[in-house]
């Protein structure tokens, strides 16, 4: 039984060892993944080349750390397999970030930084993540560093993590999740929206580029992010004295989401079926305008937003007294239950976070480099789709057929009508092995 695994992932990776060229990194790419997935509880390169009897440390190291290969058509091939495996217009891609708590200041990124993980400010790195995701499978296919701007402002300290030139100006995380999407987009992942928490929706830039790219989302938003109602209008205030006025105004004042929300209708709304019955929540929807639009000074309140795009304001109360907000551009006449299906559809990916550090080590990683970081990471993913796949293949699930228009065409992420309040098809599937 351990050697049937051992012979499927020789057969799963065999497209991605094509692509490394060398008969020495086809060999250690397969060693690497093995050690990954393979038992033992420390899963960085010293442990993993100890319990392999055919590989040794320095080539191990060397594969992951210092030998020429291009990452980019690895990349690409994981793509494929998790198109493959959840991709559709039923499918999300997540927008998350994940942390890595390290010691020290020399490997690449850490710094004093929020980590989610933990709930506080910790030494760590800081990794936004990309997953997708479709009846409750999450396959990961996007794992990219955060570099604080402690670290963007010191060229020394990156030039001794060999931080790559183009990669050396500071981005925020949703400058990275951005350009994350549009990667996986080219290289012809098929989903019907984007899910992402506060931590990237209350950016006003961010979700502004996903409706630009024609991109359907659902996003968390601060309890203070301030709205419009939806009929808003811009009138052309009179003035009282002095010159005329030259710019439009709104005609009401925007109000934090959490006020605006207090007397609307809240019902008990059913996602899905977990493990211990039905998950529910209260939840309460209504149509505004963003206060998102362009800054202009409106009478004695000062400096104001202008209305912006018109989207669902939704609102949660938890069992546990806990209130959350959010905003989506779902269409009009979407049911409520949709969209709170779609807003819970983003804790998947926390399951595969949690997955690729307990069971594959995501987080053992000891190399200082850039590069280094990136391509365990990438070993990651490649290791945990392996597991997916065979979890599908176990329930008796089947690869989903490409349609015909979606690998170039972009609109087959806006056209979608993602439906994750069914429920889930792979409850009982088998644990990791």
């Amino acid at each position: 039984m351990v050697g049937a695994w051992r012979d499927e992932l020789t057969e799963w990776l065999a497209p991605f060892v094509g692509m490394l060229g060398d008969r020495r990194r086809a060999r250690m790419c397969p060693a690497y993944v093995e050690g990954l997935i393979g038992p033992g509880d420390r899963k960085s390169v010293q442990p993993m080349a100890m319990r392999s009897p055919w590989i040794g440390y320095d080539q191990l190291h060397h594969f992951i750390g210092g030998a020429l290969w291009d990452s980019a058509p690895l990349e690409e091939e994981l793509c494929r397999q998790a198109d493959a495996l959840v991709g559709g217009n039923d499918a999300w891609l997540i927008i998350d970030d994940t942390a890595l708590p390290k010691k020290g200041r020399a490997s690449v990124g850490v710094a004093p930084q929020y980590a989610s993980a933990l709930g506080k400010n910790a030494n760590c790195q800081t990794l936004v993540s990309v997953t997708l995701a479709s009846n409750e499978v999450p396959v990961m296919i996007g794992l990219r560093l955060f570099l604080p701007e402690s670290w963007t402002s010191d060229a020394a300290r990156m030039d001794r993590a060999k931080v790559p030139a183009e990669a050396r100006a500071y981005r925020t995380k949703p400058d990275i999740a951005l350009a994350e999407i549009d990667r996986v987009r080219s290289a012809g992942v098929r989903f019907g929206g984007i899910l992402a928490d506060a931590g990237y929706g209350l950016s006003g830039p961010f979700r502004q580029a996903l409706t630009e790219r024609g991109l359907t989302w659902a996003v968390g938003i601060p309890y203070k992010q301030k709205v419009y109602p939806a009929d808003v209008a811009m009138i052309f205030p009179v003035a009282g004295c002095g010159r005329p006025r030259k710019n439009y105004v709104p005609d009401v004042a925007s109000r934090p989401a959490q006020e605006v929300l207090e007397s609307a209708k809240w019902q008990t709304v059913s996602w899905r079926r977990g493990t211990k019955g039905k998950l529910s929540a209260r939840f309460a929807a209504m149509r505004v305008r963003v206060a998102d639009g362009p800054p202009q000074r409106i009478g004695d309140l000062g400096q104001q937003h202008l209305p912006g795009e018109e989207v669902w304001l939704v609102g949660e109360h938890r069992s546990t007294g806990e209130r959350k907000y959010y905003l989506s551009n779902l269409p009009v006449d979407t049911p409520l239950r949709k969209l709170a299906g779609a807003i819970k559809a983003r804790w998947v990916c926390e399951q595969a976070h949690q997955q690729l550090k307990e069971e594959l080590g995501l987080d053992h990683f000891e190399g200082r480099s850039w590069q280094g970081l990136h391509r365990h990471t990438l070993m990651s993913m490649i290791a945990f789709a392996f597991l997916q796949a065979r979890r599908l293949r176990a329930a008796g699930r089947k690869k989903k057929k490409p349609e015909p228009t979606a690998a170039a065409d972009p609109a087959c992420h806006q056209t979608g009508n993602p439906d994750p309040t069914q429920p889930a098809s792979d409850a009982n599937m088998p644990a990791l092995p």
